[in-house]
């Protein structure tokens, strides 16, 4: 009787890769030697993406900070300075959140960090 060698795990490890590939284009999405390359490099596209969206978000949050503290007459540098001044603890992040959904809040804290100044 013939032995059998690693059929199954074989076939399971390029279906595996294959999956990941799917909705690539060409070859990429269906020959699995392209298929491997093309998963490996999307894979690590995707692990330092994760870590770079961290920075897009803080870009983000400081515009809209920026904008916000304009138009209540002060700089985003400053606004923070007078914040760090003042003893205010408030996260970029929550503080955009304030200025987008609860304006009279931020306008408060803007007032304290202007006094602080």
């Amino acid at each position: 009787m013939s032995r059998a060698i690693d059929g199954a795990k074989r076939k399971n490890r390029r279906l595996k890769i294959l999956k990941l590939a799917k909705g690539f284009s060409g070859r990429k999405g269906t020959n699995y030697k392209a298929a491997k390359d093309a998963v490996t490099r999307a894979l690590c596209h995707a692990y330092v993406d994760r870590r770079d969206r961290k920075g897009d978000m803080r870009a983000l949050w400081i515009t809209r900070l920026n904008a916000a503290a304009r138009a209540e007459g002060i700089s985003y540098s400053r606004l923070i300075s007078g914040l760090t001044k003042a003893g205010i603890a408030i996260n970029r992040k929550a503080l955009s959140n304030m200025a987008i959904e609860d304006s009279q809040s931020f306008k408060a804290v803007v007032e304290a960090a202007k006094k602080a100044l």
